[in-house]
């Protein structure tokens, strides 16, 4: 057998006990129309796939619209609303069995109170004419502009309320780390900094590794030459998001690394939104708030006189 390698984004949701006939179906299933090869089934051997779906499918040499069939019939995950407005870019989402069905975004500015209404229309219209049957409405809960988390979590209160659905909120820079962890390659110690721009040389920021596990909190970090230190001696550490950028010419170690073109956006998040609804971590729909990090503050209007 193969060495298992599994992937980094670990995604626990699939119960060994509730689970475990459908995954014996889906594997019989599976490997009629698959061509998996040595070290994936030596991870479905051992259970690795009931740690990490996502992971599993990255090790196979897959026919992806016979994945997507058969993952269909087996009803193993979820049917999902996804709303992303934590940033400048507004996309909403709808996952069923842990495939994209619809995504919509808009990465042009901050137009959530125009775009958001009318990308929800569209969803709820794509799920109602297929069919489809809502488990859940997700939100990306912050950090991230003020404004844009307000207009999506009441957007998501809303729904949640009209179609008697769970909320699930995910945090913004979790969200940033799944097309990260997915579509890069990445050494095994690599540390994550997702940055949301705060304006100036502030970040909203936190560190995790490749399991998603926390190595520094979120902050708000004003960057400097000193900035991130501790992690950047004894780790390489990749940074991306839109604030980013502004911190090239202060981050100048060399084990930092940028990643550009990485926003939180709603097609990156039913991993996520699947793990946390497996484990019902669902929120109060009637006082949910987002993660704001720090506190609005409005200023004085200038006298006219």
């Amino acid at each position: 057998m193969g060495k298992c390698n599994k992937r980094v984004l670990n995604l626990s949701f699939v119960s060994k006990n509730s689970y475990s006939k459908k995954m014996k179906r889906f594997f019989k299933n599976a490997l009629m129309f698959l061509e998996v090869s040595l070290d994936a089934f030596a991870c479905v051997s051992r259970g690795v796939w009931e740690e990490n779906v996502v992971g599993f499918f990255s090790l196979c040499r897959i026919n992806s619209l016979y994945l997507h069939l058969i993952i269909k019939k087996n009803r193993i995950m979820s049917c999902i609303l996804h709303i992303e407005t934590s940033t400048e870019a507004c996309s909403v989402a709808v996952s069923e069995d842990g495939w994209n069905e619809f995504k919509v975004a808009d990465l042009q500015g901050p137009q959530h109170a125009v775009q958001l209404g009318v990308f929800v229309d569209e969803a709820l219209s794509f799920v109602d004419s297929h069919g489809m049957v809502l488990d859940a409405v997700a939100v990306s809960c912050g950090p991230g502009s003020y404004t844009g988390l307000r207009i999506g979590v009441s957007m998501a209160k809303g729904i949640c309320y009209g179609r008697n659905l769970p909320l699930i909120a995910l945090p913004t820079l979790e969200v940033m780390c799944v097309p990260v962890l997915l579509q890069q390659e990445l050494p095994e110690d690599a540390l994550l900094c997702p940055m949301i721009d705060a304006r100036r040389m502030e970040v909203y920021a936190a560190i995790y590794d490749r399991a998603l596990n926390v190595k520094r909190e979120i902050a708000a970090d004003i960057v400097d030459e000193n900035s991130y230190l501790e992690f950047l001696e004894k780790h390489p550490v990749y940074f991306f998001g839109n604030g980013s950028a502004k911190c090239r010419e202060k981050i100048t170690h060399p084990n930092a690394h940028f990643i550009e073109g990485i926003h939180p956006l709603a097609k990156w998040m039913f991993p996520l939104a699947e793990k946390a609804k497996s484990k019902g971590d669902f929120k109060d729909v009637a006082y949910f708030e987002p993660f704001y990090l720090k506190e609005f503050v409005a200023s004085q209007p200038k006298k006219l006189i």
